[in-house]
């Protein structure tokens, strides 16, 4: 009887489905890999802040106090935003605001700024303008189709208030 067969030197054991299955496999898995790197490298967004370590830490030691100055203030808005913005077509932007003592809130400086979450260079902001005392106004066109975010900052005097809403902006 002849070991020739089931030898490691068998040269047919290269031509085993199997064995042709498996390296076929690991090789479909090693391009893959190197294709969804190379994706992730060459169409980076730049989403990330070049120092998101110290702005963490910065958010975790200052939330109570920035909790606590918020409810201090004790001030509340409605709002009048659109339900369904369309893409390159201005929509209307609006809210009141007031103080605890129910006293709108006038000569603020509002800014509306707008964040994609899959396109740092759509981000954009607006300046609000007061037409009324404590209603504040701005007319918003989107670049992008898709799901944006967007804060409205207000400032008067030492006082900082601001409040974020998403919005899914539809095509044309």
């Amino acid at each position: 009887m002849s070991n020739k067969n089931i030898s490691q030197d068998n040269p047919y054991a290269w031509r085993n489905p199997w064995v042709i299955g498996w390296i076929s496999l690991v090789m479909v898995v090693v391009v893959v890999n190197i294709t969804m790197i190379s994706i992730a490298f060459i169409t980076s967004p730049g989403l990330v802040e070049e120092d998101y370590y110290e702005k963490g830490q910065d958010y975790e030691k200052n939330i109570n106090k920035l909790k606590a100055e918020r409810n201090a203030l004790a001030w509340s808005y409605t709002t009048d935003f659109p339900a369904k913005p369309v893409v390159n077509k201005p929509s209307h932007y609006s809210f009141n605001l007031v103080d605890k003592y129910g006293v709108a809130l006038m000569e603020s400086d509002v800014v509306f700024s707008a964040y994609r979450p899959s396109d740092a260079n759509a981000d954009f902001a607006v300046k609000m303008i007061e037409t009324v005392s404590g209603r504040y106004e701005a007319k918003i066109t989107y670049p992008l189709k898709g799901i944006w975010q967007f804060t409205i900052a207000i400032n008067s005097d030492k006082d900082n208030y601001s409040f974020t809403r998403r919005t899914s902006v539809l095509a044309q």
